[in-house]
């Protein structure tokens, strides 16, 4: 059963860059002036294009997103668009795919699947669906100076860097997609149960939709020891993308009820993976945020 957790609430962090100043008359903290503070610059962000590579048109396949620049920043020249296997914020990991000229709102930062493949110095068409690339930004601006989620200020994500106030667009990740279908049903292993249901390695049952489109999750929320079904928990699928989607739904008793308010992720049964993002609702206990669910089947 999901174990509750208890949030500290931490102080937000400032951003800025701090000048060097002359010191007089003692040792003077230049942060005592507004005078002494630098202007940053960061993204903001405006739409996705789209956030999926088709693995059957990879080379052509674009992922991307819109964006302006801060306009309390300094003035923006170009952005590097920079990529990883995963995420990472070790710059010896990442992997430059393009230099983007800024050309004020509505800027947009895209990437082809045979860029990303140059880049990782791979072929493309080697893809696994169900893996992602994450892209970072870094903002050059038209001094010189350069910005990216290692000298962004955050805070436990309460910062520029993850807070979700300045929609700021540090990083956009793009799954490897592949059609959906069907033909889910079998013995699963489990990656990730953010809920707590099960522990890793813990083997689990799928079964299919009752619709051409969907998979069932009824006997893997809730656990039998912890709960009993209230609902079959239905998660519907994009034939195109695989991409998921559950309806909000109340699916468990567990002496109170337990909903899912939303969720999302992908479904690949190319290669029998299966990640979503629920976000879930524990009776008396309010809402437990969103919570990753991840599958592999054996």
């Amino acid at each position: 059963m999901k174990k509750l957790l208890i949030i500290a609430v931490a102080i937000a962090s400032v951003y800025f860059t701090v000048n060097s100043c002359k010191k007089t008359g003692g040792n003077i903290n230049p942060l005592t002036s507004v005078s002494n503070l630098g202007i940053g610059s960061y993204l903001v962000l405006d739409s996705n294009i789209n956030l999926n590579f088709n693995l059957t048109q990879i080379a052509t396949s674009t992922v991307g997103i819109i964006v302006h620049g801060y306009p309390g920043g300094e003035a923006v020249d170009h952005v590097i668009l920079y990529a990883t296997l995963g995420s990472t914020w070790d710059t010896t990991q990442w992997h430059q795919v393009t230099s983007i000229p800024y050309t004020g709102k509505g800027t947009k930062l895209t990437v082809t699947g045979a860029q990303l493949g140059t880049a990782m110095g791979v072929d493309p068409t080697t893809f696994a669906p169900g893996t992602f690339y994450t892209f970072y930004t870094r903002v050059v601006t038209k001094s010189g100076k350069t910005y990216d989620v290692n000298n962004t200020g955050t805070n436990s994500g309460s910062g520029i860097n993850g807070g979700t106030y300045y929609y700021a667009a540090m990083s956009f990740a793009a799954y490897v997609t592949c059609p959906f279908t069907g033909g889910m049903a079998g013995t699963y292993k489990v990656i990730q149960d953010g809920w707590g249901d099960w522990n890793a390695g813990d083997l689990v049952q799928v079964t299919d939709g009752p619709g051409p489109n969907q998979i069932n999750l009824s006997q893997v929320y809730p656990n039998p020891k912890y709960g009993s079904v209230i609902n079959p928990l239905l998660v519907n699928v994009d034939p195109a993308t695989g991409a998921a989607t559950v309806p909000k739904v109340d699916f468990g008793n567990y002496g109170y009820t337990a909903t899912v308010t939303s969720g999302s992720g992908y479904v690949f049964s190319c290669v029998g993976y299966i990640t979503l993002s629920n976000d879930i609702f524990a009776g008396p206990y309010g809402d437990q945020g969103v919570l990753n669910l991840i599958l592999q089947k054996q």
